[in-house]
């Protein structure tokens, strides 16, 4: 009984400390706004930017240290994101040939972007009975794809559980990026001009 285990305990010791391995992947607070402010510069003035170049590595760069290479270590991921998928790029088409409208009653002030990355009707009464549906119609279609947005970013960075980051990241960028006189909602609800 002896023997046959004796050649299995270096077997089992190595595979025990390859299994010593973590793997840490966090939401890219930095590179997601980085891309939110590409996206919306894009879709604001109409401009079409140069992809980066795309690295040999996946969506992801791995630091390994010297313990991994005795089997042993960490991994960090820090996560390149990804915002160029089929899904993604007709997403942004989409809302780039909407955008001429939108700014047409974002300069009036009859919608605003709203502290949870959608747009919002800002004070119905204002908008003329006869036009009040058209950009209702209009704020429900931009949402749509706004929300689309998120979780496609989320789903071509292989993490679905970012939509939520994503979404709350890009309503900061939008209120950011919101040309003065625009109406933005306050992280307490009120409307202001910017």
């Amino acid at each position: 009984m002896k023997k046959t285990l004796t050649p299995l305990i270096p077997l089992l010791l190595m595979l025990g400390i390859a299994a010593c391995v973590t793997i840490n992947i966090y939401f890219p607070a930095a590179a997601a706004e980085k891309a939110a402010d590409r996206i919306i510069k894009e879709i604001q003035e109409g401009t079409e930017k140069e992809n980066p170049p795309q690295s040999a590595l996946p969506h992801w760069q791995v630091r390994i240290d010297l313990w991994a290479l005795l089997g042993v270590g960490s991994v960090q991921a820090a996560a390149d994101l990804d915002i160029d998928s089929p899904e993604i790029r007709a997403i942004r088409a989409s809302m780039k040939r909407r955008f001429p409208k939108l700014k047409s009653y974002l300069d009036r002030g009859w919608i605003g972007y709203a502290n949870n990355g959608l747009v919002a009707v800002v004070n119905k009464t204002q908008i003329p009975l006869k036009e009040r549906a058209i950009v209702e119609r209009l704020v429900a279609a931009e949402n749509r794809d706004r929300l689309a947005l998120y979780r496609a970013i989320a789903r071509a960075n292989g993490h679905p559980e970012w939509a939520d980051d994503i979404q709350a990241t890009f309503a900061k960028r939008w209120i950011a990026n919101a040309k003065p006189g625009w109406q933005v909602q306050l992280a307490n609800g009120r409307w202001v001009r910017k």
